[in-house]
């Protein structure tokens, strides 16, 4: 007999991009939508389209990408929302508008301002009019862990009878503990007459730490959708992660008895490169997708594993693609393998020029280190995208002095407006000088909120991708630069960011849009 299946809905592209500093561009969105369409996700939100011009036209961009995977938009119960949605989601194969509305009584009274009975008929309204939009509405009740049962029960009856054909539960807040979560689907499908017209779905964030455990518990009880996001990204704690929920349901199905379609062996790919994207590394003991996720120090275990894999291991490291990424080109390779390769990886090539550039940055890169993986092409693919960007600043020269008992110094050449200048600047450490030296000539006024390093591959020789965090008056910008020395990448990061702050076409951080489920 043929198993359940549950639908995976990925939202990185609209809630993970909700947290501080992860704002995509947006061809890096099509890149991981690209990724996604390979991992197999049913559904994925690609943005919420009223919120910006920049927001439509990356839900459009997605929409004429995609082929394989239903294209959604976040619209509020509201027309110009639905209009904006519909008009984002036009090219789409098969779009999905996801309209939302508040319905927990501190959300009703306080930020709605609006009786119970007005929330009902503003949601009718709502999903009635994007049903004449589109064939495919999904309804959420937004902070249903804290909402009255009852009152679910009614707006959710009303919505179905609307024409909603998927019906979301969130835990907004993560308020919700997996138990009662459990229970409440179970309560929703048993007391709703026309429950079995609708697809029920969670959406769990993970304040308290439990997004994977309520949205299984959901599962065991009757939802067939989970909403969630790549390696559990998102605003505040985050958001259930995809690739623990999926290996959850394949490893226990003695429990779950229920199927996805995702492509597994497409996780740690789609998770290194949303990663490389959003400047987000993850963490080495982070499930699945982690470094040490299948990492064994302990004699006991090493001696367990190399006599038995299922001693300690529950699943296959090659399942999630892990070993999937090994060495692909070195610096013999041609244009054909490495355009192959780009492909492969979801990367659009697009004109001969910006291959040849692409590829004249890859023969560098394997001048100075031995074995390109596929992180490194990711990272080229990404500092193209940031060429994209108006260079209001362009680094020239960088030499930094550091000597034990002296304070480091650091002199830069910049190009600024197409004027070259010079700079020196003392600082604590040499990354340090080297801001200072650049932030004398740009006077940004811009708050430094993070300085992050992190390694792309293994290897002294490896490169260091460095993201750095800007807040010029409450605008937050995030830069990325690559480069075996890990100076010139803090560099290229905080010219990066400097560009996108002088970016007027750069849209404003979803951050200062904060409503969703």
């Amino acid at each position: 007999m043929a198993q359940d299946r549950v639908l995976v809905f990925d939202t990185t592209l609209r809630d993970g991009e909700q947290s501080p500093g992860a704002s995509m561009t947006l061809e890096e969105k099509v890149r991981i939508a690209r990724a996604l369409e390979r991992l197999r996700v049913d559904i994925i939100e690609a943005g919420f389209a009223i919120a910006s011009p920049g927001d439509f036209a990356a839900v459009q961009a997605v929409a004429e990408t995609v082929k394989e995977a239903k294209v959604c938009s976040l619209a509020r119960v509201r027309i110009e929302d639905l209009d904006a949605a519909a008009g984002a989601l036009k090219s789409a194969v098969s779009p999905r508008i996801h309209t939302f509305i508040a319905t927990s009584p501190i959300h009703m009274h306080y930020k709605l301002r609006m009786l119970p009975e007005q929330v009902i008929e503003q949601a009718v309204k709502a999903v009635h009019y994007a049903r004449n939009l589109v064939e495919d509405v999904e309804f959420s009740c937004e902070d249903a862990g804290r909402s009255d049962p009852d009152f679910l029960c009614r707006i959710i009856e009303a919505a179905i009878t609307a024409g909603a054909r998927t019906i979301n539960i969130p835990d907004t807040v993560g308020y919700s503990i997996p138990g009662p979560f459990g229970q409440l689907i179970a309560l929703l499908l048993e007391r709703i007459p026309n429950a079995h017209q609708a697809v029920f779905s969670v959406h769990c964030h993970n304040d308290l730490g439990l997004a994977v455990a309520n949205s299984l518990s959901a599962i065991q009880q009757g939802a067939r959708q989970v909403e969630c996001t790549i390696n559990g990204l998102g605003e505040r704690a985050g958001n259930a992660a995809l690739e623990e929920l999926v290996m959850a349901i394949r490893t226990r199905q003695d429990l779950f008895q229920v199927e996805t379609r995702i492509e597994t062996t497409e996780i740690v790919p789609t998770s290194r490169l949303v990663s490389s994207i959003t400047g987000f590394p993850v963490q080495p003991n982070k499930a699945i997708v982690g470094v040490n996720a299948f990492a064994h120090e302990s004699g006991i275990h090493q001696d367990g594993v190399m006599k038995h894999r299922e001693t300690y291991e529950i699943m296959r490291a090659q399942d999630v693609g892990w070993n999937a990424n090994k060495m692909v080109l070195g610096k013999h390779s041609g244009r054909a393998a490495f355009r192959a390769r780009l492909e492969q990886l979801g990367a659009s090539v697009g004109s001969d020029a910006q291959l040849n550039a692409l590829f004249e940055r890859f023969k560098e890169l394997a001048d100075k280190k031995h074995e390109i993986y596929d992180e490194d092409l990711q990272a080229l693919v990404s500092a193209e995208s940031v060429s994209a960007v108006p260079q209001v600043f362009e680094l020239e020269f960088l030499e930094v002095l550091s000597k034990t008992g002296q304070p480091p110094e650091a002199c830069l050449k910049l190009k600024v407006h197409g004027q070259s200048k010079q700079v020196q600047a003392i600082g604590s450490g040499p990354v340090d000088a080297s801001f200072r030296a650049i932030e004398a000539l740009a006077n940004s006024g811009a708050i430094l909120e993070l300085y992050s390093v992190n390694a792309i591959t293994s290897g002294t020789d490896s490169q260091g991708e460095v993201q750095v965090r800007l807040n010029e008056a409450g605008r937050i910008v995030n830069g990325q630069g690559a480069d075996t020395d890990i100076l010139v990448a803090s560099v290229k990061a905080y010219l990066d960011a400097l560009n996108l702050l002088h970016d007027v076409s750069e849209r404003a951080h979803p951050q200062l849009h904060r409503e969703g489920v």
